[in-house]
């Protein structure tokens, strides 16, 4: 019998897919935080197609304040169905659909009240969009010391 012909209540999570989640998504925050504490964040580029993700990220939303995202206003009804019409133009990229850690506040670190759950479409449009529009700028000032002691 086909696996997948099964009942859905059969299957469990994985706690243990979970947990590797969480660290990959971690290691992945940690990471690009790294970079903007080394890198002149409007040099970075994190995709080959930042431009078009760029671009169509500002004509769908086109005031959405960046420097300091709403959660709340992110994972609305109505930002739920923004932001899956936004996603459909690029599910031809390798991974758009990853959770992803994004900080709420270009200007902070990645600390737990300081991160949001997110998919790695919205936190690459959230992320060029900051690095583009200067909202990243100021890491690399504020958060020096840690990279040099890293060295």
């Amino acid at each position: 019998m086909d696996v997948l012909s099964r009942p859905a209540d059969e299957f469990v999570n994985d706690g243990m897919v979970e947990e590797l989640w969480a660290m990959k998504a971690v290691e992945h925050a940690e990471v690009h935080f790294n970079l903007l504490c080394s890198v002149d964040p409007r040099q970075l580029h994190l995709t080959p197609y930042d431009n078009e993700i760029y671009e169509e990220f500002r004509k769908q939303f086109p005031d959405m304040n960046v420097a300091v995202v709403d959660e709340n206003e992110l994972k609305s009804a109505d930002g739920k169905a923004k932001w899956r019409t936004y996603m459909e133009k690029f599910n031809r990229l390798e991974d758009y659909s990853y959770g992803t850690l994004l900080r709420a506040s270009a200007s902070e670190e990645f600390h737990p009240e300081n991160a949001i759950l997110v998919v790695r479409i919205q936190f690459w449009a959230i992320e060029i969009a900051r690095n583009r529009e200067g909202h990243n700028d100021c890491i690399r000032e504020k958060f020096k010391s840690r990279s040099k002691k890293e060295e």
